[in-house]
């Protein structure tokens, strides 16, 4: 006979306590415990295990089955994935509200018209996913859908349909009659991402688990969650701008340095091939304040704008603010310019921006940072054919970055005519580029060169 106890646990990260506590000791959260009833099953006293039909073998008796990818119609999400979705891969894709995760997944089932695939959504009615499905402009799609939040139904339809691709949105809407606890809770987020797993696993089905985010940015349920699934990707972007960032961060059957970028419009997703393009003014007059910086994210190279405005405080304390670039590291770099060049900045509010709205955390952009910086405080414009790549040290000297020669190449496949990179990036040929390419060591020597 089993015995039914109280548990409590953490919605935040999962931690289980005796008893009720009001702010919780592994994450700091307040008021996130929840009462759950476990079931323990009394013990006959004798261990019995059967051996089922599987045997240890060694390497070479492995027979390797090649598991063809399914292409779908969307290339950024490929690229991503590492060349399309891998039959019986569990893939789990979280972002903001209304970043667009069920957008792009809807968009992936309506393009993938030679595939069956089962569309089954716990936070919408069949009327809503239609009226979205006529916004993208879809022509129709041979993709079925189901309104459904019990995983025992979920199960069944699904094993009737027996699709290739099965999309779950989303994962905290669903829920089990084995746990009392409410959707969305620790126990049920595990249990039914359990179900799911075995269930994809046993039928070589493809699923895609569309999941919240708490406030902190992470992954809601618990962190077992994401050791669970085969793939993680993160829908990222800010909602008052157009484009959106797909990225990979856990990846069992491709790199985790891919990333997809797309620009969010009336009728749907649209994939950016060349960002570089799209991230750039087509302004062609040289206006103070703006420089060019050839960064990469992941393992694609691409030109990004940065915007700076300096100006005098009208305040005691001067402003430092920062839009899509690390403030910290924006501080670190304007003391470097007070220490190191002698450039006085301390009473002068700074403004910077990434246009565009992308967040970037490469190192390689310190030096296009300075020098928009300065452009702006001294009123001189940087000629819009110039672009810079390199890392800025607390002495001032310019550190070598990684992936020289994609950035380089990028910078003159757009038409530019100069680019700035680290005296210490050795090992590539400067004749193998149609741009002129000058190494600096210092700071000072960039703005010397610059501004002369």
């Amino acid at each position: 006979m089993a015995k039914t106890k109280s548990i409590y646990t953490c919605q935040n990260c999962g931690a289980q306590s005796p008893k009720w506590m009001g702010k919780c000791s592994s994450c700091d959260e307040w008021n996130s415990y929840v009462e759950e009833i476990v079931e323990k099953k009394q013990s006959t006293g004798k261990l019995s295990v059967q051996i089922s039909g599987n045997q240890p073998l060694t390497l070479d008796k492995i027979e390797m089955v090649k598991n063809q990818r399914i292409s779908v119609g969307i290339e950024e999400f490929n690229r991503v994935l590492g060349g399309g979705i891998v039959p019986g891969s569990l893939i789990l894709l979280g972002g903001d509200p209304g970043i667009g995760k069920s957008t792009l997944a809807l968009q992936l089932a309506l393009g993938l018209s030679d595939k069956k695939i089962l569309y089954i959504s716990g936070e919408e009615s069949l009327q809503q996913i239609k009226l979205r499905a006529e916004r993208l402009s879809s022509n129709g799609s041979s993709c079925l859908f189901l309104s459904e939040t019990s995983l025992e139904h979920i199960i069944a339809h699904t094993e009737e349909v027996q699709p290739e691709l099965l999309i779950l949105d989303s994962i905290q809407t669903v829920s089990t009659e084995l746990i009392e606890s409410s959707p969305g809770s620790v126990g049920q987020v595990r249990e039914c991402t359990s179900a799911i797993l075995k269930f994809a696993k046993k039928n070589n089905v493809a699923v895609i688990l569309i999941g919240h985010i708490t406030k902190e940015g992470s992954l809601a349920g618990p962190k077992v969650l994401e050791h669970m699934v085969d793939t993680v990707l993160q829908f990222e972007g800010d909602t008052n701008y157009m484009y959106r960032i797909l990225r990979s961060n856990k990846n069992r059957f491709g790199s985790t340095n891919e990333l997809g970028i797309f620009e969010m419009r009336s009728d749907g997703l649209r994939e950016i091939t060349n960002p570089s393009e799209q991230l750039i003014s087509k302004v062609n007059e040289d206006v103070s304040g703006t420089a060019i910086a050839a960064t990469v994210e992941g393992v694609r190279p691409f030109l990004i704008e940065i915007q700076a405005l300096v100006s005098s405080a009208a305040y005691g304390t001067p402003q430092r603010s920062s839009t899509g670039f690390d403030l910290r590291r924006l501080n670190m770099l304007l003391a470097v310019l007070e220490k190191r060049a002698g450039f006085k900045l301390i009473a002068k509010d700074v403004f910077l921006n990434i246009a565009g709205g992308l967040k970037i955390s490469d190192p390689a952009t310190d030096l296009a940072v300075i020098c928009s910086i300065l452009s702006s405080n001294i009123n001189i414009a940087i000629n819009h054919k110039i672009c810079f790549a390199g890392e800025v040290g607390l002495t001032g000297e310019i550190r070598a970055v990684g992936r020289i020669e994609q950035r380089i190449a990028e910078a003159s496949k757009l038409g530019f005519k100069r680019i700035y990179v680290p005296t210490l990036n050795k090992g590539f040929d400067v004749k193998n580029f149609d741009i002129e390419i000058v190494k600096v060591s210092r700071v000072e020597e960039v703005f010397k060169t610059i501004f002369a």
